[in-house]
């Protein structure tokens, strides 16, 4: 599972990486956090055809941690939705829409997992691309609005990350991991008119390995009210 990662990476600098336009509302958004829990604001990366040319025109843009589905009676719905598993995300009911064409990449510094050791204690690590890069984390999103609410009332927009099984690189720590998008993979994840099942799945994979590497981390990240740089440190 993903349940905790880090944004540090400033908007302007994840949106170069991205080839994309910053979005309304992502300067407002809080940054930068080393502690990113679920129902936090996070920034997704999303593609929509250009009305000129019909091309693909990536936004960053700010999103609820915690997937709200669209007939969702109320958001609290999101705050267990914060992960999809890629084995199931194509058919169960919360994600299946949202798979087929919402497709977004959540970026990240950095994801912690907890090891529990044979003492019982569990160590938290904290996983990183091996070439310094952002993590491009394969999401899906939906938007949410209270039908009972004021006509006029924006809609929430929400997110989830996709998980699969863990590669090499996570050996001895967890058996699952989130999806990690490579560059060469961005443009089909993202295009909303490939709906193609077979084709989605086949990127719904562990990354090869060597592509992460990860160090023990400070018990403090099991906190969500802790959030400072010493929380990435090695310990």
């Amino acid at each position: 599972m993903c349940g905790r990662f880090a944004l540090i990476t400033p908007p302007p600098r994840l949106a170069r990486y991205f080839q994309a336009t910053l979005g309304e509302g992502v300067e407002a958004a809080p940054h930068p956090s080393w502690n990113v829990a679920p129902t936090d604001q996070v920034l997704g990366v999303v593609a929509r055809h250009t009305p000129a040319d019909g091309g693909l025109s990536r936004t960053l843009r700010p999103y609820r941690w915690g997937l709200i589905p669209s007939w969702a009676k109320d958001p609290a719905a999101g705050s267990r939705l914060f992960n999809a598993r890629g084995e199931t995300v194509a058919t169960k009911a919360s994600f299946r829409s949202a798979f087929r064409s919402h497709r977004i990449i959540v970026p990240a510094d950095g994801f912690y997992e907890w090891h529990k050791q044979n003492s019982g204690r569990k160590q938290p690590h904290y996983f990183t691309r091996a070439d310094g890069a952002p993590l491009a984390m394969a999401g899906i999103s939906e938007w949410w609005r209270d039908r009972n609410g004021p006509a006029d009332a924006p809609p929430i927009y929400s997110c989830s990350i996709i998980t699969t099984t863990a590669s090499q690189d996570m050996e001895g720590i967890h058996d699952r991991m989130p999806v990690i998008l490579n560059p060469g993979t961005f443009d089909v994840w993202l295009d909303p008119d490939i709906d193609d099942i077979g084709e989605l799945t086949a990127l719904v994979r562990a990354a090869p390995a060597g592509t992460i590497v990860h160090h023990p981390v400070s018990p403090r990240v099991g906190n969500v009210r802790n959030n400072d740089a010493d929380l990435v440190a090695s310990v």
